[in-house]
């Protein structure tokens, strides 16, 4: 008996475990059955909701107004062509779901024919394209996305005929291509490929779900079951090794993924409870300084611009204080300079709950994320638009879209930004004149690009020498004191080759001034060691360790307290290659720092905002002694 009682618990384990793997790898399952038409973000009926918000909020308003102008201005263009630059026909998908997105919105928000006509008219026109380009499968997603919204949100208006040829248009030409092994090679990769390309797919089949439900269904099972590799890479707190840029591109998409799920069949499958996913919300918010700038280190552009995946995590996270720099964005500048986002509209739906006038100021004035770009961020205080803003850069240049800027920083005071990053440069800028810019390697073409290398980021530089690619700075103090607000990192492997030892810190100190620290020691051999800054500031050097800073009727102070004998100097911006983006009105301030085989050395540099120049500063204690 007892041998049969093990055989039955056994067969009824086996069972249960197959089934769990079943379960996993069918979250769906084959009963589901969808909303009808629209089924996308916003259900039917939902509009109205919206139209209450829009009625009570005049920030709101003035937003929803922006898109009807937009919309508009539309009405007499010409539909998008498929006119390809370089590999990539991605200018013209994000185009075609910008004005899907708009055009669909303004016709279920209004009921006007116009605005029906003309979305007919852009997801024909984008329907008879040749292809999506498969080749580079972020336009393919894209233009997915944006014949999915416009098919689902103006379904009942289009005709049988438009009907049907959109929908062949978003199977053949977005959905089939993703099975292709040519082209899917985004399932598998860390990055924003997955993220973006996931999220396309995903709309694609919610949109010709009732034609297609069993291909449907293995899309929605591979997107969870497979994007949960790029949302690794937010654990532990939440900082995107991405940065600024790719977040809004990478987090957005994610995002209107997780949103659509629970749209669609009221819960996401438990994607969105990934590790450090829902506290990258805190990242993104501390990532812009009082100018409204970002920290734009790796492939990020200049400025800051609206987050629509904000509004989500703020309504997901009940924590209004999460939009302290999206609602600035909205009420100061107006939601007419964010036109161009594409994915505005979903900004209403996730934020429309949300009162834009009790937005409570954040309470931490530091946040520091690891991962494998850690970063720390830090200022003076959120209200006062002089506040001093530091952000700080550890991590890896093989990072995706990572520069050699290890140990580079940011700094703001006064409404200025006086240390800056040039950020990226135009990728087909670079590409149609054949650099290389994708290789990873110690010797990759990429690093050879004027705004990519450690020479004229905020670090760093040893005898000339690039910093090594496969090394990593971990964060490894901070304090939130009000009166010494600090981070420090071991940056040591960036320059493994040059230095025994290197240590960085930055802190604002008593909420007033900037120090930034380092601690080297050298190998067996002479060691030259420069200094950068990067900054858009007029530069007037007053003495060999001084020098004044002036933009905007502003003054800033930049002393070198050690070591003894320096002498500070400035050189123009102008790249060595004809590929090089030009770099006007930029400015490097630099000095060296010969230091002797086998020594030990620091380098102290205060940054003195002009109310503060003039008073005493605290002595600068070692790196070891700053408060953790």
């Amino acid at each position: 008996m007892k041998p049969l009682i093990f055989f039955l618990k056994t067969a009824l384990l086996l069972c249960l475990i197959r089934a769990s793997a079943l379960a996993q790898a069918d979250p769906i399952g084959p009963s589901v059955k969808l909303p009808d038409h629209p089924r996308i973000l916003l259900l039917q009926g939902e509009e109205q909701a919206l139209k209450r918000t829009i009625g009570a909020n005049p920030t709101w308003n003035n937003f929803h107004q922006a898109i009807l102008t937009e919309c508009d201005n539309l009405l007499t263009v010409a539909p998008v062509e498929r006119i390809q630059i370089g590999r990539r026909l991605l200018d013209k998908s994000r185009e075609a779901l910008r004005r899907l997105f708009f055009l669909s919105y303004a016709y279920r928000m209004t009921q006007q024919p116009k605005y029906l006509q003309r979305g007919e008219k852009e997801l024909l026109a984008i329907s008879a394209f040749s292809d999506w380009n498969p080749s580079h499968f972020l336009d393919v997603a894209e233009m997915t996305m944006a014949a999915a919204i416009g098919y689902d949100w103006l379904h009942k208006g289009l005709s049988a005929q438009s009907r049907a040829t959109i929908k062949e248009a978003i199977l053949k030409k977005g959905i089939e291509p993703s099975f292709d092994s040519k082209y899917n090679g985004f399932l598998k990769v860390t990055n924003n490929w997955n993220q973006v390309c996931n999220a396309g797919m995903t709309y694609g089949a919610l949109a010709i779900y009732e034609d297609q439900p069993e291909l449907a269904r293995k899309v929605f099972n591979r997107a969870i079951e497979t994007i949960v590799l790029p949302m690794k890479e937010y654990a532990p707190e939440g900082a995107y090794p991405e940065g600024y840029g790719y977040w809004g591109y990478g987090t957005g998409f994610n995002v209107m993924f997780i949103s659509a799920l629970e749209k669609a069949f009221g819960k996401d499958f438990g994607v969105s409870q990934q590790p450090g996913f829902l506290k990258t919300a805190g990242y993104l918010a501390n990532m812009t300084g009082p100018t409204g700038s970002s920290f734009n280190y790796s492939d990020a552009g200049t400025g800051g611009s609206l987050q629509p995946a904000m509004f989500w995590f703020a309504s997901k996270l009940n924590d209004p204080s999460l939009l302290w720099v999206e609602r600035d964005r909205l009420t100061k500048d107006g939601a007419g300079k964010f036109v161009n986002n594409r994915l505005l509209p979903a900004t209403l739906i996730w934020g429309g709950g949300i009162d834009l006038n009790n937005v409570a100021e954040p309470k931490s004035l530091l946040w520091t994320g690891g991962g494998k770009n850690p970063v720390a961020l830090m200022r003076s205080s959120w209200s006062d638009p002089a506040a001093i803003f530091v952000g700080l850069k550890a991590g890896s240049p093989s990072a995706s879209h990572a520069h050699m800027d290890i140990g580079s920083f940011v700094m703001e005071a006064d409404g200025v930004r006086w240390a800056m990053d040039f950020g990226m440069q135009d990728y087909n800028s670079l590409e149609s004149k054949g650099v290389q810019l994708w290789g990873r390697d110690q010797n990759a073409q990429r690093w050879q690009v004027y705004r990519y290398n450690n020479f004229v980021h905020n670090t760093l530089t040893v005898n000339n020498e690039l910093q090594v690619v496969e090394s990593f700075a971990p964060m490894t103090s901070t304090s939130a004191s009000p009166s010494f607000t600090s981070a420090t990192t071991d940056i040591t492997q960036a320059y493994k080759n040059s230095l025994a030892k290197a240590n960085r810190g930055i802190a604002i100190v008593d909420k007033a001034y900037v120090v930034v620290r380092d601690e080297v020691e050298t190998l067996p051999k002479e060691t030259l060691v420069r200094w950068t800054m990067l900054t858009p500031a007029d530069v007037k050097i007053t003495a060999p360790n001084r020098a004044e800073l002036t933009k905007d009727g502003k003054k800033l102070i930049l002393q070198v307290q050690e070591p003894a004998g320096i002498t500070l100097k400035t050189s123009p911006t102008n790249p060595s290659h004809d590929y090089d983006a030009p770099n006007p009105g930029t400015t490097l301030l630099t000095f060296d720092a010969p230091m002797p085989a086998s020594s030990k050395g620091a380098i102290t540099v205060l940054l003195l905002p002009e109310k503060t120049a003039g008073n005493a500063t605290k002595p600068v204690q070692p790196l070891a002694q700053w408060p953790k």
